[in-house]
């Protein structure tokens, strides 16, 4: 016989009226379009506490099974920022040395990114974010885990977004391969780094290229049926 989940009434319930969830979501937006993705950060300190709490809502993600695949690991300043550093521009070299293809690089050009990732020791956090491949369970069995890409993505949004309310500034370095970050932060072969996230605040002199300002209208993205 199968057994029935046990399911609660649902919690935290709020009633909007229609022109409250329009003001909230507008007021959403207005926020989300002053978000900018940066990479002159200040060395402005940023306490820990408001990071771990912007890394508690990101926790609070949809995932497949509700597994909560993902793995956030929070570095500080530090020696170890100084051989992240290394080891991502010594694979981003080899990027925009031919790795990466013409195509790929062309599309680039307009952000004007190299090789230099000078942020990865000027901001006050770097945040790497993982998925596990799969659980471990208590005798070291796997555990089959469910859409992991689709819930880091997930996550990570959750992650800028909460940032982006506390005011901070964030980047999405990806660089790739990225197995280095499970050597430099002692993570299982089973975690799979995604993303390697700058936060802090903005450098006095921070600028966005201006091809990143050009987004798509809502009808290109959006479609009614």
């Amino acid at each position: 016989m199968t057994t029935q989940p046990d399911h609660l009434p649902l919690p935290d319930r709020w009633e909007l009226t229609d022109e409250q969830m329009l003001e909230r979501a507008e007021a959403a937006l207005a926020r989300l379009r002053r978000r900018h993705t940066i990479r002159a950060f200040s060395d402005r300190p940023v306490p820990r506490a408001v990071v771990e709490r912007c890394i508690a809502a990101a926790a609070t993600a949809p995932s497949g099974a509700n597994q909560q695949p993902w793995r956030f690991v929070l570095i500080g300043p530090g020696p170890l920022r100084t051989e992240l550093r290394a080891a991502a521009e010594a694979e981003e070299r080899e990027f925009y040395a031919g790795r990466a293809g013409e195509a790929w690089l062309d599309a680039l050009t307009p952000l004007g990114t190299d090789a230099d990732k000078p942020f990865l020791e000027t901001a006050p956090w770097l945040i790497a974010i993982f998925g596990q491949r799969h659980g471990v369970d208590a005798t070291g069995g796997k555990i089959k885990h469910y859409y992991v890409p689709e819930s880091v993505g997930i996550a990570t949004g959750f992650l800028i977004a909460a940032l982006n309310e506390a005011g901070l500034a964030t980047l999405t370095h990806t660089p790739s391969p990225m197995g280095f970050l499970n050597t430099a932060l002692g993570r299982p072969d089973h975690e799979k780094p995604y993303i390697l996230l700058v936060v802090g605040h903005p450098a006095q002199d921070a600028t966005v290229p201006a091809h990143a300002k050009t987004k798509l209208a809502l009808d290109e993205v959006m479609s009614l049926r």
